[in-house]
């Protein structure tokens, strides 16, 4: 008895092994696509910050009380206080200067999910201050949105 018990605990375990092998998911995603959706949220951005247009710049942003934007040391935390802050810090054309990202490395997690590294520089009269970027972007419906911003100053 205990023989054919062991023989059906075995037989049991060869027979659902098989079951339990995963095969990838094969998706639909085109990353390339995808990647250039994004990076052209930056580049509107670039456009209207070089425009002087704060609020246009702040689109790329989602409008959510759960925004997060840390620079300088300081979280801060929604859409409007973003802006407010973005207006303060930025109250004249001499300040804003000229925008300018490079080095972009885009990250596609998931269909509706990246990360976007690169470099900001500002070009002004007296000075020309730079740092970097950690960019995470969620898609709403067809917006890719910035969710959460991580900016670091590298100098002048």
């Amino acid at each position: 008895m205990k023989s054919l018990i062991g023989s059906l605990v075995l037989l049991s375990v060869v027979g659902f092994s098989g079951c339990a092998t995963s095969q990838a998911v094969p998706t639909t995603l085109d990353e390339s696509a995808e990647t250039i959706a994004i990076e052209s949220v930056l580049a509107t951005q670039q456009a209207a910050w070089n425009e002087g247009d704060i609020p246009a710049f702040m689109d790329g942003y989602w409008k959510s009380d759960d925004l997060r934007f840390a620079s300088g040391g300081n979280i801060t935390y929604g859409w409007q206080a973003t802006l407010d802050r973005y207006l303060t810090s930025y109250d004249s054309p001499e300040k804003m200067g000229k925008l300018s990202f490079s080095n972009l490395v885009t990250t596609i997690s998931d269909a509706d999910d990246a990360m976007v590294f690169g470099k900001w520089e500002l070009e002004r009269a007296t000075d020309k201050p730079w740092g970097l970027f950690t960019l995470h972007f969620r898609k709403f419906g067809d917006d890719w949105l910035i969710v959460s911003d991580h900016t670091s100053s590298g100098g002048n």
